[in-house]
């Protein structure tokens, strides 16, 4: 497959006002596409638009407010999108979510909240938009899994499900759509500097002071720039790249994953404490702790 064109071609980037997603859409501007964001934060949704038409006159930006945790308001914006843009060279599922809290904490309501925005979303989205992609020659797909699909560790099953359905997703399409010249990559972010951890939501069964100490830990992790991180992604999309791993705290727990794959957990909890600064703590049913990496809430 040739190497992907972005130069005058419309990228629609979910999650698109912070982290990632936001990183994503100023780097595509900056290589010459049309852009398509869509977040459910209408005021820094409009700004990074703002920036970007400033920055980047001759580029269109379309914006679209939406929550895709709403099944039907997905589908609606997915359906407007494709009016609008019968021909799309990119999509970028990269709006994610995450809940702190080991299985037995948090409600069926809670577990299925992430899995609505983390996974089905990303379904929803790139069934009604694959026709576009297929029609652009050339087009690529990219779904942002997280280091969490590729392990998973006690106090994320609700996330690790929903992001190694992502990373299932994605490796099925990638063999699907070969003959359809499209391109597809999995991306595998480790220790991003998002507010994704800050912002995550908490278990109901969650004491406070428990999911607090699991957040204290984990954020002295969080040490790639998002627009590191997109530049990662951009560059294995142009190569077209299958899978993409982002920064060594996502290498280094898969190599691990792959070598001792009954076995990992407690050497990662061990290994987790030690780089947060907690040498002592050796957590056989740790902290609740929120996710390392990954886009924002759309």
């Amino acid at each position: 497959m040739r190497p992907f064109v972005f130069t005058a071609g419309t990228a629609v980037v979910t999650g698109a006002a912070s982290g990632i997603g936001e990183a994503l859409a100023h780097g595509l501007a900056r290589r010459g596409s049309h852009l398509v964001l869509l977040d459910r934060d209408a005021d820094r949704l409009d700004a990074v638009a703002a920036a970007i038409r400033a920055a980047h006159p001759d580029r269109q930006v379309d914006t679209h407010v939406v929550d895709l945790a709403d099944p039907a308001a997905t589908d609606r914006v997915a359906e407007e999108i494709r009016a609008r843009h019968p021909r799309l060279r990119l999509l970028a599922n990269n709006a994610g979510v995450a809940l702190g809290g080991r299985f037995d904490q948090v409600t069926l309501d809670e577990f299925d909240w992430v899995l609505d925005i983390n996974f089905r979303a990303v379904v929803r989205l790139t069934h009604a938009l694959l026709p576009a992609l297929k029609a652009e020659p050339g087009s690529h797909l990219v779904n942002v899994s997280s280091l969490f699909g590729l392990i998973a560790p006690a106090g994320q099953a609700a996330y690790s499900a929903s992001k190694f359905a992502v990373r299932g997703f994605t490796e099925a399409l990638r063999h699907e759509l070969l003959d359809d010249s499209v391109g597809v990559t999995s991306v595998h972010p480790g220790g991003i500097a998002t507010a994704i951890a800050r912002n995550a939501r908490v278990g109901s069964g969650v004491a406070r002071e428990e999911y607090e100490t699991g957040l204290r830990q984990f954020e002295r992790l969080l040490s790639i720039p998002p627009a590191t991180a997109a530049e990662v992604i951009l560059r294995g999309v142009r190569r077209r790249r299958g899978r993409v791993l982002i920064g060594w705290s996502a290498k280094l727990p898969d190599l691990l994953a792959r070598v001792a794959p009954a076995s990992y957990g407690r050497i990662l909890a061990v290994g987790l404490n030690r780089a947060a600064g907690d040498p002592a703590r050796r957590a056989t049913r740790p902290a609740a702790t929120p996710e390392l990496s990954t886009g924002e809430r759309a």
